[in-house]
């Protein structure tokens, strides 16, 4: 059974707010609050023109969902999924799906369709509350080309953590030169376990996503660029790199890599540190957010030694990539 016709599918536009307003209530598999909702509104993050709705022509009750897309120059990513509490969950999935799917087809065909990016709490394939919340929007977003699954951890470093000594022999050189870090992301890239920059990578070529991971670290994330450093072995040679980061609301370990050659030495863990040491001291961050995949255990189990708490984690449906 499809969605009755009289239901529409559009952008919103600014005198729809309060209607919108109205679906974000508490929900186990949305963090998304009306406050929040308003603060990204007022910074940019949040347009009506990315928030897509299913209207059915009935004024501020006939919203029956939202889609809410954030992003800076273009809709990036889709932040949250709302509907109607008196929906049955079959019906919040049916309209869901024509929802998305109708703001799929209305974006340039030529861009990757942005993925569905769930905040989760830690323990959520164990909450009844958190699983049924979240299935209705998980069908909605296969129903329409989101199929392909990640799941990541969320890692927390606060204040009064006692920040972890470097225990190695490496010294830590700040870099200003771009090009310097683009070879180091495409080498960087080989073995990887960060599922999204190699899935990327298969599709564009090292070096063209290890540049792209550049420029998106440096022009679309707010951090000082001059926190970027390499790390180096007493010999000389690279081993390694990170960037400190920052986004509007919090300070992250932006990135961090060690060079194929040199793994498996515990390097990973001084420049986790030094990383931590440039934002909670140079920064003055009181909190700082850093993200792995699942699978990434090596890479977990750095910022578990580093004083970082595993708080959340985060599901990301995506459109699969086409080789070629």
């Amino acid at each position: 059974m499809s969605v009755e016709a009289s239901v529409k599918y559009r952008p919103a536009t600014e005198a729809d707010i309060p209607g919108i307003l109205r679906l974000v209530v508490p929900d186990p598999a949305s963090p998304l609050t009306a406050a929040g909702f308003r603060a990204r509104l007022a910074s940019g993050e949040y347009r009506p023109e990315w928030t897509w709705l299913a209207d059915s022509g009935s004024g501020d009750d006939g919203i029956e969902a939202a889609a809410i897309w954030w992003g800076d120059t273009g809709p990036n990513g889709l932040d949250a999924i709302v509907s109607r509490p008196d929906l049955s969950r079959d019906r919040r999935a049916e309209v869901a799906g024509e929802l998305l799917t109708a703001a799929h087809l209305a974006y340039n065909r030529s861009r990757t369709l942005p993925a569905y990016h769930v905040h989760l709490p830690v323990d959520w394939q164990a909450r009844p509350d958190v699983v049924a919340a979240l299935s209705w929007r998980w069908q909605a977003a296969v129903a329409s080309g989101l199929t392909d699954e990640l799941e990541r951890l969320r890692f927390e470093w606060t204040a009064g953590t006692p920040l972890a000594e470097p225990g190695g022999p490496l010294t830590f050189r700040r870099e200003p030169d771009d090009q310097v870090f683009a070879r180091l992301f495409s080498r960087a890239l080989d073995g990887t376990l960060d599922a999204t920059s190699r899935r990327m990578a298969d599709v564009v070529g090292e070096y063209s996503q290890a540049r792209s991971d550049v420029d998106f670290y440096r022009d679309r994330l707010p951090g000082d660029r001059g926190w970027w450093f390499t790390a180096h072995a007493p010999d000389g040679k690279t081993v390694g790199f990170g960037v400190p980061n920052r986004n509007n609301e919090v300070a992250v370990v932006g990135y961090l890599g060690v060079l194929p050659e040199f793994r498996g030495h515990g390097y990973i863990h001084d420049i986790l540190a030094e990383v931590t040491r440039i934002l909670a001291v140079e920064a003055g961050a009181g909190v700082i957010h850093a993200d792995t995949d699942v699978a990434n255990r090596p890479m977990a189990a750095a910022f578990e030694r580093g004083g970082y708490r595993n708080t959340a984690r985060r599901v990301v449906l995506s459109a699969p990539l086409i080789l070629g």
